[in-house]
């Protein structure tokens, strides 16, 4: 992976309204940088469940993995939202396992559903932002929920195929 990252954090899992579609929201630390990712149900719905802080009577897939990885002395160092191609976010999971990094191919929404079980630190590629984050930047703005919910709104019209056109 080539390139500055982004330190980012899952700022919220939503659905959208129209589509019925859901989409997990990622935040620039370091700006007013919002970075959607579509993903489907099942990972939404895993996401969603961690931040709110319910645990399930049996581990889900991505609990099973994370206890996996901790039972073999794996640790996720980190999770990257490495790439952008065809429309499509490719990450990354790095994971040390005796000393040596290892990296691993994934979808976001696996790559992220097993960093907040983990609290992995998230990063996305400085170019994968530049072309698909959504910016507030030279708005006047009191508040950080006046951005969030300038943003949800801006989601609940929006598409995956307005990204599409964006890219071209």
């Amino acid at each position: 992976m080539a390139g500055r990252l982004i330190e980012m954090a899952v700022e919220s899992v939503r659905v959208h309204m129209l589509s019925t579609q859901h989409v997990v929201i990622l935040k620039d630390l370091e700006r007013e940088r919002y970075l959607p990712i579509w993903i489907g149900q099942w990972e939404a719905n895993a996401i969603a469940m961690k931040l709110q802080g319910i645990t399930p009577e049996r581990p889900l897939t991505h609990d099973l993995l994370a206890g996996v990885l901790e039972e073999l002395g794996a640790t996720v160092r980190e999770v990257v939202i490495a790439d952008l191609a065809d429309e499509t976010f490719h990450a990354r999971i790095l994971l040390e396992v005796g000393g040596r990094v290892h990296e691993v191919d994934s979808r976001p929404s696996d790559a992220l559903a097993l960093a907040v079980r983990t609290s992995a630190p998230i990063f996305a590629a400085d170019d994968v932002i530049e072309e698909s984050a959504i910016e507030f930047e030279g708005e006047e703005v009191e508040d950080q929920e006046q951005v969030v919910e300038k943003f949800k709104d801006f989601l609940d019209n929006v598409t995956p195929e307005d990204f599409a056109e964006g890219a071209e």
